[in-house]
C-alpha cells in the first residue's frame, strides 16, 4: 500500500468531512477525498491529462501507464505530449542501438 500522505484543509472544510462521515455517506475522511477527486476529474477530464503527463516526464509511470490516467489510447497520448512539446526519450541497451545502426546502413546499400 502506498505511503499515506498529509496536506491541509481549513477547519470549516474540516468541520464539513466529519460532518459527512457522522452523517454516514462515508466510512471515513480518506472517503470523503477520495471522491472529491474522483469528482474533480469527472467534471475536468483536462486534469486528469496534466496528472499522466507530468507523472510521466517525472518518469515515475510508464508512457502506457500515463495513457491508461489520461483515458487515451497510448498513439493519442503521445500525441498529446508532442502538442505540449514533451521530447520521449526511448530507453535501449548498446547492443539494440548497435543493431539498429547495423540496419540502417545494411538499408542504405
Amino acid at each position: 500500500m502506498p505511503e499515506a500522505k498529509t496536506f491541509s484543509l481549513s477547519e470549516i472544510m474540516m468541520d464539513e468531512m466529519s460532518a459527512l462521515v457522522k452523517a454516514g455517506f462515508y466510512a471515513s475522511q480518506s472517503d470523503v477525498a477520495k471522491d472529491a477527486l474522483r469528482c474533480l476529474f469527472e467534471h475536468k477530464p483536462h486534469l486528469k491529462i496534466s496528472v499522466a503527463v507530468e507523472l510521466y516526464k517525472s518518469g515515475e509511470i510508464s508512457i502506457g501507464k500515463a495513457a491508461e490516467i489520461a483515458e487515451m489510447s497510448t498513439p493519442d497520448f503521445k500525441e498529446e505530449l508532442g502538442d505540449r512539446g514533451i521530447v520521449r526519450y526511448i530507453k535501449s541497451s548498446k547492443k539494440n542501438i548497435a543493431k539498429g545502426l547495423h540496419l540502417i546502413r545494411k538499408a542504405r546499400r
